[in-house]
């Protein structure tokens, strides 16, 4: 590799790391002096500091191991809980988290944006759970409403590629982002997946292991692969009644 090669495959490295290089040397800073700080100690300092590198609507709590690429389009409301060894990459148009939501440990955010796609972004509303190891792809768009909660492994991917010309590889042909909309009260089982241009009603649930490839009307329970209903939320049913319910 010739020189002017190398330079340009750091300068490309750092293109998709921050919105420019003097954003890249001031962020890479702070995560060096202050992201590894631990307990309740690195919290309170991420919690101050990092309002000059992010938009912190309030206070969040960051744990140490997180991983912030494209710092300064991430918006957190108060409240926001980031676990350690979460991963938000939130280049193009970004990612908003509102207040009092979890993302827990090892979950991926990722508005992977390097084609100019115009609506690629990640909003999660007020009080919703993003649980563990639990993927996000934003290229085509996630809108996430309040009280929404994923389970672990789950994926939620706003992009698809085409694959119709046997003479093509795959990556020549394009994608596709539609974008996913998931709206208030959902439920999203463990491991279950979301395929881009789904919308997902207030209400539902998705079963663990689901694959939803089609629109999920409010209120509604999918399962199975592809994903199909096989229950109404209608009020008919009851708790089992030999089942301890928590509150």
């Amino acid at each position: 590799m010739n020189e002017n090669s190398a330079i340009s495959q750091i300068m490309l490295y750092m293109s998709r790391q921050a919105s420019g290089f003097g954003r890249y040397v001031l962020e890479q800073t702070f995560f060096i002096l202050f992201g590894w700080i631990p307990t309740v100690v690195g919290v309170g300092v991420r919690g101050i500091l990092y309002k000059a590198i992010l938009k912190m609507d309030g206070v969040a709590a960051i744990e140490n191991k997180v991983r912030l690429r494209f710092a300064s389009n991430i918006t957190l409301g108060n409240g926001v809980y980031l676990d350690q060894n979460t991963y938000l990459h939130a280049c193009a148009h970004g990612i908003s988290i509102g207040s009092e939501s979890i993302v827990m440990h090892g979950a991926v955010l990722h508005v992977y944006n390097f084609r100019d796609l115009p609506n690629s972004k990640i909003t999660i509303g007020e009080n919703s759970l993003i649980g563990e190891y639990s993927v996000i792809r934003g290229q085509g768009g996630v809108e996430i409403g309040d009280r929404v909660f994923t389970s672990p492994f789950s994926q939620i991917i706003a992009v698809n590629h085409i694959f119709d010309d046997p003479k093509l590889s795959f990556v020549e042909q394009g994608i596709t982002a539609e974008g996913i909309i998931i709206e208030d009260d959902v439920w999203i089982g463990a491991s279950a997946i979301i395929t881009d241009g789904v919308k997902i009603g207030k209400g539902s649930v998705v079963a663990a292991g689901a694959v939803v490839t089609k629109d999920v009307p409010p209120f509604t329970v999918v399962a199975g692969v592809p994903a199909k209903e096989i229950k109404k939320i209608d009020g008919t049913s009851h708790p089992v009644q030999d089942k301890t319910i928590y509150y």
